[in-house]
């Protein structure tokens, strides 16, 4: 019996390590996990991540340690032949793999919605760590060039940060950069507060439609506090290099991040079985693809009906719980019983503003502050696999409460010392050897 899981996310993972244990007896059972990456990302710390509180690295666990019987092979998936069962995946350096299956699991995730905004390419994204790291390093850039000069329109480019789309992604974005800009403007004393601008614009009624509506406008007031400029009711009509269109206006801004919803994956979405609308794989109350039976879907890539026969959010609780409910699916049908359907009444909803500030909705119970913000880290810390990574994640939670994060940008390029010298310099040293080259 073969098992293929595609996807090595929230989803991918916690289900690949439910069916080892729930098929712990069952040798004859293969379990293989395909990931265009060889870790997975806990995507609710990501944002502690950009703004340097939590190392990089920590916000992320490696594939192969999580897991145990489960073959993993870092490749992306090419395509799958639901009629033969066969998954097409293909190696960073071109290798093909043929993978047979007795049972395949999507949990391929989804990408942010480009199509809704024209020019969205010349946004950033905030979906995997090399986008955190890449706006890191960019919001950094911007400082570092508005201090360097007088010129008013450049300074005004520079310090402007735009966040489209005001749900939980877009919200806990912003809070963690105003509070990321507030700790590090120490250093750029050519740079006054009252310069930089955050701009966050959202198309519906209201920010955070996810949470409780008196808790969003808890969170908006924490945000236009620290400065941020939030307009609702306001869709944005271009993104342009360098500004964003808004009514008849532009504005110029050199940071703008798009975070206004997601589309399935693109493999996901052109698997031959019957999809949604939105181009989700078309489930049944036991993510049990509506086509193939021995196709199964879950998290962002898969519409799975709640008993009101609504879809599920794409919320990271509700993968964790599809992830460990599917293992079980997936047993039962080996062992020839019926599957359950997937029932999930969630806990509640959190949202993090940064500077210990939060604001949560717990079994009914509005939290705010510092109760809020502890309530939440705690959760997601203890959703990390194994106790060594959460002590790194505690250990560097510990030291950001006593220093402010630094200002150190990681460059994604590699250049040799020689090539990066001032004319100059390098004219000065008349081509000598250089120990270090």
């Amino acid at each position: 019996m073969r098992i293929v899981v595609l996807g090595g996310g929230f989803g991918g993972v916690t289900t690949a390590r439910y069916l080892e244990r729930r098929l712990r007896g069952k040798r004859d059972v293969e379990i293989t996990l395909v990931s265009r990456e060889n870790f997975f990302v806990l995507t609710p710390l990501l944002f502690e991540s950009c703004s340097g509180r939590l190392e990089l690295r920590h916000c992320a666990q490696p594939i192969r340690a999580a897991v145990r019987r489960t073959r993993f092979i870092e490749a992306t998936v090419d395509h799958v032949d639901v009629e033969h069962q066969v998954v097409r995946a293909v190696s960073s350096e071109g290798s093909g793999y043929d993978l047979p299956y007795d049972h395949l699991v999507v949990a391929l995730g989804a990408s942010t919605n480009e199509r809704l905004i024209p020019g969205s390419s010349n946004a950033f994204t905030f979906k995997t760590m090399a986008d955190a790291l890449v706006l890191r390093n960019h919001v950094i850039e911007q400082f570092e060039r508005a201090d360097a000069t007088s010129e008013s329109a450049t300074r005004r480019g520079c310090l402007t940060i735009v966040v489209i789309g005001g749900g939980l992604v877009g919200v806990e974005l912003l809070g963690e950069l105003t509070a990321f800009v507030e700790d590090v403007l120490r250093f750029y004393p050519r740079i006054r507060r009252d310069e930089i601008r955050f701009l966050l614009f959202e198309a519906g009624a209201r920010v955070l439609p996810e949470i409780d509506e008196t808790l969003a406008v808890i969170a908006a007031n924490v945000l236009r506090r620290r400065g941020a400029d939030i307009h609702v009711s306001t869709p944005v009509q271009s993104i342009e290099p360098g500004g964003v269109r808004v009514g008849n206006e532009i504005i110029d801004a050199r940071t703008i991040v798009l975070t206004a919803g997601i589309v399935p994956s693109v493999v996901a979405s052109e698997i031959p079985v019957v999809h949604d609308q939105r181009g989700r794989i078309a489930v049944d109350e036991t993510m049990r693809s509506r086509s193939h039976p021995n196709v199964w879907a879950l998290g962002d890539c898969a519409a799975i009906p709640g008993p009101d026969g609504r879809p599920y959010p794409a919320l990271a609780q509700h993968t964790v719980r599809e992830g460990r409910h599917l293992a079980r699916n997936i047993a039962a049908a080996i062992e020839r019983r019926d599957p359950t359907p997937f029932v999930f009444h969630p806990l509640g909803t959190m949202a993090s503003l940064g500077h210990t500030r939060a604001v949560a909705l717990v079994f009914g119970m509005r939290l705010t502050g510092f109760p809020a913000w502890w309530m939440r880290r705690t959760y997601y810390l203890f959703q990390m696999p194994r106790w060594d990574r959460r002590l790194r994640i505690v250990l560097d939670w510990t030291v950001a409460l006593f220093f402010r994060p630094d200002i150190t940008k990681i460059e994604l390029r590699v250049e040799r010392e020689q090539v990066r010298r001032p004319r100059s310099v390098a004219a000065a040293v008349g081509g000598r050897n250089d120990p270090h080259d």
